[in-house]
């Protein structure tokens, strides 16, 4: 294992050095110094536009008419050092494929404030977490079964109303870019739209709060339902969605149509945001509660309804050019809770630290750190919790084109009885378009 382990360092190491030699980095107001590991798990749309503003700069074309679309790839390569389930494999890869189109009614010479979007994923990969014995989910990629899919991700009308300070969603959507999104960049002021992706982290409670596993749709699986949003000033907002609830009976609502059966999936939110100090450092917080109603049936368990609450966070701590650039330190927090006997995890507690810039000559790359513990269902699982550690560098090659290694550390992987302390070594390219 050590010398896998020195073999990973060795890899990260000379992507760095490749990556130094490519590009001096300056930081550019058309690019971002720090992106979400997975765009299609926090973003409604994946994408950076730079397809689009190629083809049309070659077609001469200058107005697009309110009409955008966008996309991205992602893959990685998974290396299990140590660890595991029995006769695990030692290397797994993921791909995941997006491509959007929305269309902006206004620009298109029709009514003001309206958006349709539409968006289609296309994912390939390994049992990336089964295979190391892990009930968190080290790796956000691979979700439930089946692990090779195409499915319609999004299609949904928005329209904004009262001077857009209420906004209207319907259609099929993916709730966690609206609620429990602690990853969503921090807005700041009129020259400088925002900071950077909280944490570039690649597990997947960053993504969704543990204690909303199996009920709450998201990345992969969507569903249909509406969603309100309130934001009356600037630093104040509240949101309320209702979604339907098939996803608790183990049903891939990413892959079917709509079915409202009588099980719905509710959920809202409010959150604050604020600067502090005389360099304005940006933060915000939320809470929430959802209940999922009807029939849960999880983990050979079923049950009727479930009640939860979370709460997250995230706090600028320091930049070292006030003013002039995202350098410097960020934090985030995440807590949930529910009262299920049949979900695999009833409370959860994680956070971490990001560094944006600070490698001499890397200006746009960051890196981080995060833990994650979470408390498991003593009817499902022998141990009372399960603790993950991941540390990662996100390198920025090119516009729209970033590599990152992480490193991931599970003291007790809970899947299974006795497993040995796991590390995992992930290589994650993304491609923004």
């Amino acid at each position: 294992m050590i010398k896998k382990l020195f073999l990973f360092i060795f890899i990260l190491l000379n992507f760095a050095a490749y990556a130094d030699i490519v590009s001096s980095q300056t930081e550019s107001s058309d690019d971002f110094s720090s992106i979400s590991s997975n765009p299609a798990a926090v973003n409604v749309t994946a994408g950076n536009g730079n397809l689009q503003s190629f083809l049309f700069k070659k077609m001469h074309i200058k107005n697009d008419h309110g009409i955008r679309f966008t996309g991205a790839w992602l893959g990685d390569t998974n290396a299990l050092m140590s660890g595991g389930i029995p006769n695990a494999q030692t290397w797994t890869s993921d791909s995941l494929f997006l491509f959007d189109v929305t269309l902006n009614t206004e620009k298109l010479g029709a009514w003001r404030g309206g958006l349709f979007g539409t968006q289609i994923l296309q994912f390939n990969g390994d049992p990336v977490n089964e295979q190391a014995g892990t009930v968190q989910g080290y790796n956000s990629l691979p979700g439930a079964p089946p692990l090779n899919r195409f499915e319609l991700y999004q299609l949904w009308y928005r329209q904004a109303l009262f001077n857009d300070k209420l906004f209207l969603r319907v259609g099929k959507t993916v709730p966690v870019f609206q609620f429990d999104n602690v990853i969503k960049p921090v807005p700041l002021n009129e020259n400088k739209i925002e900071i950077p992706a909280v944490s570039g982290l690649i597990f997947t409670p960053l993504f969704v709060n543990p204690t909303m596993y199996g009920v709450m749709p998201g990345y992969y699986n969507s569903a249909y339902g509406a969603t309100v949003n309130y934001v009356p000033i600037k630093n104040w907002y509240a949101s309320y969605g209702i979604y339907e609830g098939d996803l608790a009976q183990g049903v891939q609502t990413g892959l079917t149509g709509m079915n409202f059966n009588g099980t719905y999936f509710n959920i809202g939110e409010t959150g604050v945001e604020w600067m502090l100090g005389k360099n304005n450092l940006p933060g915000r917080t939320g809470i929430g509660l959802w209940d999922q109603d009807g029939l849960i049936q999880i983990n050979n368990l079923s049950a009727n309804n479930a009640t939860g609450f979370y709460l997250f966070g995230s706090q600028r701590l320091w930049y070292q050019d006030p003013g002039d650039n995202d350098r410097g330190i960020s934090m985030f927090y995440q807590f949930g809770s529910n009262n299920s006997n049949v979900m695999s995890i009833t409370r959860y507690i994680g956070g971490g630290l990001t560094f944006f810039g600070l490698m001499p000559h890397r200006v746009m790359d960051s890196m981080g750190l995060g833990a994650a513990l979470s408390w498991l269902n003593q009817n499902v699982y022998t141990q009372n919790t399960e603790l993950m550690f991941q540390a990662y560098y996100q390198l920025h090659i090119a516009k729209g084109f970033f590599v990152e290694p992480a490193l991931s550390y599970i003291p007790h992987p809970a899947a299974g009885i006795n497993i040995d302390p796991t590390w995992a070594g992930t290589l994650r390219a993304v491609v923004l378009f």
